[in-house]
């Protein structure tokens, strides 16, 4: 287990995170990508970004947000959202970014800043709670709950090996209903799914960000009392002003 930096009281240093989401970058977002970037690297020790990084998972998108990502001073971890898979170019995608020294995370696990490990995985949809779809009938219908069920063993997979002071979870899908209030209730349930929450009930976390849900709520609380933020940026610029929140774990 790495050991955790201490801070002048003996206790575990603080870390500041800033955590965002759905930046859906496009060609000419170049300027407000280093301007978030100039932001992050003044007010934060790491950046964790949790999906839709580009808004049609175009290449050009992707190294347009690489090319001011480049700029960071920070650490950076991310996964991938729904718009990132859009035209099949996930492994070119994570490449740009990976050249700017961004991590992308698929079920992986890290370390950042010595002491803060990060699990992340994309995530997928299906229902939260009692009203979780369940893999029967036909074909297709298990295929998609299986989606889910696959995302949720990746999860696992990553915070089993994950043996670090401070844990933090990024997904782009949410694992609790309670982030999707604000959202339409039809669509709900294509948010997120409580079959993403069992992993972090089993290993714990410090705190757990995901994005996706562009109206939702900020905030909410897993059954075990861990919080979990919903980072999507235009959410955050209509209740903060910012593109990014600001945490310390």
């Amino acid at each position: 287990m790495s050991a955790a930096v201490a801070g002048g009281n003996g206790e575990p240093r603080k870390r500041r995170v800033a955590a965002s989401s759905d930046l859906h970058c496009r060609p000419e977002h170049g300027a407000r990508m280093r301007e978030i970037v100039k932001a992050v690297n003044a007010e934060a020790e790491l950046l964790v970004l949790c999906g839709d990084l580009t808004d049609r998972g175009h290449p050009e998108e992707a190294k347009v947000l690489a090319d001011a990502l480049a700029g960071l001073s920070v650490p950076c971890a991310a996964v991938f959202g729904n718009h990132d898979l859009d035209r099949g170019a996930g492994a070119e995608i994570a490449k740009l970014l990976g050249d700017a020294g961004v991590e992308v995370l698929d079920g992986d696990h890290l370390i950042l800043r010595d002491d803060i490990g990060v699990a992340g995985v994309k995530g997928f949809m299906g229902g939260f709670g009692s009203a979780t779809l369940q893999a029967f009938g036909e074909g297709p219908l298990k295929a998609f709950v299986q989606e889910a069920v696959t995302e949720a063993l990746k999860l696992e997979a990553a915070l089993s090996q994950l043996d670090s002071e401070k844990k933090i979870v990024i997904m782009h899908y949410t694992p609790i209903l309670e982030t999707t209030v604000g959202e339409n209730v039809e669509i709900r349930p294509f948010l997120g799914t409580s079959r993403l929450a069992a992993p972090i009930d089993l290993y714990g976390a410090d705190v757990v960000f995901h994005g996706h849900a562009h109206h939702g709520a900020l905030e909410g609380r897993m059954s075990n009392g861990t919080p979990v933020y919903n980072v999507a940026m235009p959410l955050l610029r209509k209740l903060t002003g910012k593109s990014f929140l600001l945490f310390e774990v």
